[in-house]
């Protein structure tokens, strides 16, 4: 009966494993006490006016589909926001979709452009959702390694190495998730010149775009020659804290955007009406609350990757989002073995590096974006863990 089973399975499904972000997250749910560093969830609330334009929207009646590609004054915002961040043009009409968070948007973004067989480059460690999306879509994962020494920000020169005549997209997420590392320019414009040498495609996950600090965010669609071979994706999850509200958007040329549409249209049909007018709302009042959390955020981080340094987790410091990923590889210990541990013994939970890439081996990733008071808490519960196994 269990080979029956497996039999009715897809391969591609078999071939994806569980998140192992998840794993921890649900054995958390099940501990009282746990102070969790696991899921990269603001501990913010979606701002009150954001929260009342999504009422509005329920209390109105506005509770119809909308078009396929979202709802045009949304896309309108959008365009207006990319043409003044980074001077980027896109017709809303034709070149913006609004979608089900961003995970939509990488899936939809393999799924048009990836055929079985066909390469696609990932960065290692990288988002968990990278891999099984090429896989669900039949592509080849070409994983290209970031490295500590360089504060795991990618080189061009590895993306290089890993091209083949098979190759056709370059996945990025920039700001990265788990490491916090940005890629910088210099790099960017090196992959952005392989990408026109190569004839290839990028995709760029950029959610944490607005979470970057000490340094300036460059969008990849915005070098010279680039727009038309980038697919944009971003969203509100992260920086108006609105994860439950699953709203991103994707901006890519037309032909490529019609093709995304055409998977939206059958799979999703389109965003939630309530979720589009309360992201309307967030780009055209919401830039305060913004500042105000990047700014926040900013505290914790540096709070609390001087805090790893200090009780022996040598940690590079991350320039975006909000994950430290500290190297655990000096307690002797295996990044799955420190996490559950971890959690048993002192009740803080982190993710094993491994659940994102063999390149996170010896790593975890911890998110900070929890409480300041909870971080310091946290320091003091992993620092006894560290010292009982030192003694």
């Amino acid at each position: 009966m269990d080979t029956l089973k497996r039999e009715a399975l897809s391969q591609r499904v078999q071939l994806v494993k569980p998140s192992g972000i998840r794993k921890f997250f649900d054995i958390i749910n099940t501990m009282p006490d746990v102070i969790s560093l696991g899921v990269g969830e603001p501990d913010f609330v979606t701002p009150e006016h954001i929260r009342q334009a999504g009422i509005r929207s329920i209390e109105q009646g506005h509770t119809q589909y909308t078009s396929n590609y979202g709802m045009l004054a949304l896309r309108g915002e959008i365009a207006s926001m990319l043409n003044r961040r980074y001077g980027l043009s896109y017709d809303p009409a034709t070149e913006i979709l609004v979608t089900v968070g961003v995970s939509e948007g990488v899936d939809l973004s393999m799924r048009a452009l990836v055929d079985p067989g066909d390469e696609v480059i990932s960065l290692d460690p990288g988002y968990v959702a990278y891999e099984a999306d090429i896989v669900f879509a039949g592509g080849k994962v070409v994983p290209v390694p970031a490295y500590a020494k360089y504060d795991f920000g990618v080189r061009a020169a590895d993306i290089e190495a890993a091209i083949t005549p098979r190759t056709k997209v370059i996945l990025l997420g920039n700001p990265n998730n788990p490491t916090g590392a940005v890629i910088p320019r210099a790099e960017l414009e090196g992959i952005a010149k392989l990408a026109q040498e190569h004839d290839l495609l990028v995709v760029v996950d950029e959610v944490y775009s607005r979470l970057v600090y000490d340094t300036e965010h460059t969008c990849i669609a915005a070098l010279p020659g680039m727009r038309e071979r980038t697919i944009l994706l971003d969203g509100f999850s992260k920086a108006y804290a609105m994860t439950g509200w699953r709203i991103g958007y994707v901006a890519a040329p037309k032909h490529i955007l019609e093709a995304m549409l055409k998977i939206h249209q059958y799979a999703i049909m389109c965003a939630s009406t309530m979720a589009q007018e309360a992201a309307l709302e967030a780009l055209r009042h919401g830039e305060d609350d913004v500042r105000m959390m990047h700014d926040s955020y900013d505290k914790r981080r540096r709070m609390f990757i001087e805090g790893l340094n200090r009780i022996g987790l040598p940690t590079c410091e991350p320039r975006g989002a909000f994950y430290a990923f500290p190297d655990i590889s000096g307690t002797g210990m295996s990044d799955e073995d420190f996490a559950e541990k971890l959690l048993f013994e002192e009740q803080v939970a982190v993710v094993p590096g491994s659940s994102f890439g063999a390149a996170g081996k010896g790593y975890v990733r911890c998110a900070y974006c929890t409480a300041y008071e909870k971080l310091e808490e946290a320091l003091v519960r992993m620092e006894r863990f560290l010292k009982k196994r030192q003694g």
